[in-house]
């Protein structure tokens, strides 16, 4: 599983991130594109190197990349002065892929950071470069694109579903399972608006192929995470972590995020400019 878990976090540093933030419409974020490379490459190093200073230098590095980025949410809304569903959706992926960041130098360190353990703490990286990055991000494409009533609440229950994910870190298993009850149903009806609005509108058979996959990837995806966090509250029987890795895990990293925002890069149709009011 830890091999699984470190080849779907390069995917996220690597391809996801660098992607996403093409599309954000974010000024900054295009700047901080130019020198994410380097950044995520040593982030990507230190997955494979042995916990200790050489791998926690080379996360750091990452992580003041990832904090750079959540520092541009602020500077967004004072600019925007909006909290309209798209907006809410980009600056939820401006600010999550820090809490990826903090939690791989602490990962990479060794240290069971807020009473969290080591495994625990690897597999909040891929989450929230998924869950929470790529998963808003998306959300927001799609309320943009579509403007319908599913995807304006899509763009506000991916955030939400988020915020009460990580709140459920300290709170509690029922809390997480609240958090992952609100972002399957922020999840599915990002499918539904895709597979309704950008998919059918699309002109090239393969932007609707990629965001056919994207769509059809989160009606198994999100179930699983339904299951293993009810399984987690209850007690119930629930898939195991390496399970969830090979399955969860992978096909929201690959069938997801890459192909959604593949998609999205050919159909170039980024978020609105800080400078622009919606």
């Amino acid at each position: 599983m830890d091999v699984l878990v470190r080849v779907v976090v390069m995917v996220g540093m690597l391809a996801v991130l660098p992607m996403g933030l093409a599309l954000t419409g974010e000024p900054g974020a295009a700047r901080l594109r130019k020198i994410w490379w380097p950044a995520a490459t040593l982030g990507s190093v230190s997955l494979w190197l042995p916990r200790g200073p050489a791998a926690t230098a080379l996360a750091a590095c990452y992580a003041a990349a990832t904090l750079a980025l959540a520092l541009l949410a602020p500077r967004r809304l004072l600019r925007t002065r909006s909290l309209a569903p798209r907006e809410v959706a980009v600056l939820t992926a401006l600010v999550t892929p820090a809490v990826a960041g903090v939690a791989l130098v602490a990962e990479r360190h060794g240290t069971e950071l807020f009473g969290f353990s080591l495994r625990m703490l690897s597999l909040t990286v891929p989450h929230f470069h998924f869950a929470g990055f790529a998963a808003a991000l998306v959300a927001g494409l799609v309320c943009r694109a579509a403007g319908t009533p599913a995807a304006r609440c899509a763009a506000l229950a991916v955030p939400a579903g988020t915020l009460l994910v990580l709140t459920g870190y300290f709170t509690g298993e029922w809390t997480e399972f609240a958090g992952a009850a609100v972002l399957s149903c922020g999840m599915w009806l990002v499918a539904v608006a895709t597979w309704r609005g950008p998919r059918a509108a699309a002109a090239g058979r393969t932007v609707r192929a990629l965001l056919a996959v994207s769509a059809l990837t989160l009606a198994a995806t999100m179930l699983l995470a339904l299951s293993w966090a009810l399984g987690e509250a209850s007690g119930l029987p629930h898939p195991t972590l390496a399970w969830m890795a090979a399955t969860h895990g992978a096909g929201n990293a690959l069938g997801f995020a890459l192909c959604a925002l593949l998609a999205w890069r050919r159909l170039q149709i980024p978020l609105p400019r800080t400078e622009e009011h919606p």
